[in-house]
């Protein structure tokens, strides 16, 4: 593979920062947007490095391409963005042919997520090679690679578990409600607080249960009122909470109090009521488990059902790098292949003026010579030689720039 990766004297290599070594400070200076990424592309072109592809999200910025040197890369990533060299060299990772190769894969499979299993990255990765591709940063190299992460994206997706259950607090309350509540579009829910858990969960609500019964309840109203707005909830002043309670099914306690807004006196009511306590320290206090109508699921709750969903998600790894090692194999015959291309097709063309050649000789030396009959004779030989020394270059993989050379010199080919 070595040869065909290192084109003109350029290898492919993927240079960036992750969660892993680098804050949400450094990956926030490092982060390009659209703008950015376009004049990086361009700039790139001017330089002439080979193909390029930008991936910049919360988590990762990574630059994909063909350089004589990665210091171009990071030199242009740098000059694009608000980090500097000496802070990239500190956290950053640099990835040379098969191992870039292996870590596209890796990343565009999720398994490399902060999130394991979290498949957004891959439509990332897909408009990064438009933007690419628009302004002419692509090859028949990336293409077909990210053909690959995305067939193998997929097949994970489709053939393992690996994005099965919730990963997010805000997420597993949903799943919560979804499992325990029947009819829920149809159940009054009230939010009390403003904490973020508290928001997205109920963002979460509105967009998995089509549910408009909604009410918003925080100490301070204005708070409540710019929120409601952007999710159309119902605000009611905080003097109502007990009323509310009584006439809600659901209560999502998003408080963020020292201690507990919540109690045992606020309940006056008899029928079911779920309460969900996702403040940290506990907001909803203990006594009202006391009221056998009451339901209280606090934040530990949901959290261990996050962990325990990450870690049954682990068990998929095996199977999700076996379907990777699969995909990475035929993409790896298909480069083998592209290596040795050129000297078959130049081959080919050489035996074809041999062919030639001997049919004019033989058209004047025979009577009555059948040409049709000779060429089609004569191509099927070709086709026959020309296979032989394909197959012969495939399984001689270790072996095949110098099998290369001795075709080339043998049949005195033009090195193209």
């Amino acid at each position: 593979m070595e040869p065909q990766l290192k084109a003109r004297g350029k290898n492919f290599y993927t240079i960036g920062l992750s969660y892993k070594k680098a804050d949400a400070e450094v990956r926030g200076r490092f982060s390009v947007n659209e703008e950015g990424k376009e004049a990086i592309l361009l700039q790139a072109k001017e330089e002439g490095i080979d193909s390029l592809l930008i991936t910049s999200t919360c988590n990762r910025t990574e630059l994909y391409g063909f350089a004589q040197h990665p210091f171009q890369l990071i030199k242009l990533l740098c000059e694009h963005t608000a980090g500097t060299v000496e802070e990239f060299e500190k956290v950053a990772y640099v990835r040379k042919n098969n191992d870039a190769i292996a870590h596209l894969f890796k990343v565009g499979t999720g398994l490399d997520s902060q999130i394991l299993g979290d498949f957004e990255i891959i439509s990332q990765l897909k408009n990064s090679f438009r933007a690419s591709k628009a302004v002419g940063m692509t090859n028949p190299f990336a293409e077909r690679l990210i053909n690959a992460v995305i067939q193998a994206s997929k097949r994970i997706k489709n053939e393992t578990e690996i994005s099965s259950g919730a990963t997010s607090v805000s997420f597993a309350s949903v799943h919560y409600i979804l499992n325990n509540v029947q009819n829920i579009s149809d159940k009054n829910i009230l939010l009390f607080g403003t904490g973020k858990i508290g928001r997205n969960t109920c963002e979460n609500l509105i967009k998995h249960t089509k549910n408009e019964h909604i009410t918003l309840i925080n100490r301070t109203k204005t708070k409540a009122e710019e929120i409601a707005g952007k999710f159309n909830l119902i605000v009611k002043d905080y003097a109502n909470i007990q009323s509310e309670i009584s006439n809600t099914d659901i209560l999502i306690v998003a408080t963020g109090a020292q201690n507990p807004t919540i109690s045992k006196e606020l309940i006056h009511t008899d029928k079911p009521l779920l309460i969900l306590d996702l403040s940290i320290p506990k907001n909803v206090s203990d006594d009202v488990t006391e009221l056998s109508n009451v339901t209280l699921v606090h934040l530990d709750h949901l959290s261990q059902m996050t962990d325990d969903t990450l870690e049954r998600r682990k068990q998929f790894i095996p199977q999700a790098e076996a379907i990777i090692e699969e995909v990475k194999a035929e993409f790896d015959s298909w480069l083998e292949t592209r290596k040795f291309a050129p000297t078959i097709k130049a081959l080919k063309n050489k035996l074809s003026d041999l062919k030639e050649a001997e049919l004019n000789f033989q058209r004047k030396k025979i009577a009555d010579f059948n040409e049709e009959q000779a060429a089609i004779i004569s191509d099927r030989i070709i086709q026959k030689i020309t296979t032989h020394f394909a197959n012969h270059l495939k399984e001689e993989s270790t072996m095949a720039t110098e099998s290369i050379e001795l075709i080339q010199k043998v049949f005195q080919l033009q090195n193209s």
